[in-house]
């Protein structure tokens, strides 16, 4: 029997073509799904890479909240163009601490994945009261209640326990300090301010709004955007990729 007629089968017989689809899905899966359970994790271990602050997580929710990611994605692709304008590609190991990531792939506005320590604070604080003072053509809107609008402590605890169900690996320390720390970030004069460092390595304390007082929703949003892309040290992440 010639191959054209042993391919009849399949398509005079639909139950056989069925069976057949099944049996090529089962295998194919297979071989993607079975090398998971040798992996301790499918996401790459980067030095660097921590969970958010106190202030930086309430600056990540408001983010979300405003529907910032509507606008701007969170992820550099390795292509030229993408990495000579933003910098170094996005390592999955940045957004493991993310729920959800904030990847997208929708750009009114330039990709943030990189953008910690690009602009001044001062900066950032006019972009988001009125964008348009610094960029005319700007179509994003402003967001000037942020200014004055407390963060409530009360509940950052909580925000902080319900991410560790999730796999953040905040320990019983941070959560019990995290309305302390939350405050201790904006004041770098604060007495808990060194004990707050020590739980979140490379975290910036300073008064991100410019304005004394209780921190502030301006405050929690800037200190997340600072924040981004700045936890990982490429140099050393390319040499130690070099010797692999």
């Amino acid at each position: 029997m010639s191959l054209w007629n042993r391919h009849k089968i399949f398509e005079k017989n639909s139950i056989i073509l069925i069976v057949g689809i099944l049996v090529v899905i089962a295998i194919g899966g297979l071989v993607e799904i079975t090398p998971l359970f040798y992996l301790k994790s499918t996401i790459e271990v980067v030095d660097g890479v921590r969970p958010y602050t106190p202030l930086e997580l309430a600056g990540r929710n408001i983010y979300v909240r405003e529907g910032c990611y509507l606008c701007h994605s969170q992820m550099i692709r390795p292509l030229r163009d993408e990495v000579e304008r933003y910098g170094h590609y996005s390592l999955a190991a940045e957004s493991m601490y993310d729920h959800p990531f904030q990847w997208g792939s929708k750009r009114t506005g330039p990709d943030l994945a990189r953008v910690g320590g690009k602009y001044s604070d001062d900066w950032h604080v006019t972009h988001l009261i009125n964008p348009r003072s610094i960029v005319p053509q700007s179509v994003m809107p402003g967001y000037p209640s942020l200014a004055k609008t407390e963060i409530d402590p009360s509940d950052i605890a909580a925000h902080l326990r319900t991410s560790r169900a999730v796999g953040v690996p905040y320990t019983d320390e941070q959560i019990a300090n995290a309305a302390a720390d939350l405050k201790a970030q904006t004041d770098p004069d604060s007495p808990g301010s060194d004990a707050f460092q020590k739980r979140y390595p490379k975290a910036l304390v300073r008064n991100f709004d410019g304005k004394a007082g209780n921190p502030t929703e301006l405050d929690a949003l800037i200190a997340y955007l600072q924040m981004l892309g700045t936890l990982v040290d490429f140099k050393l992440y390319n040499e130690k990729a070099n010797l692999r």
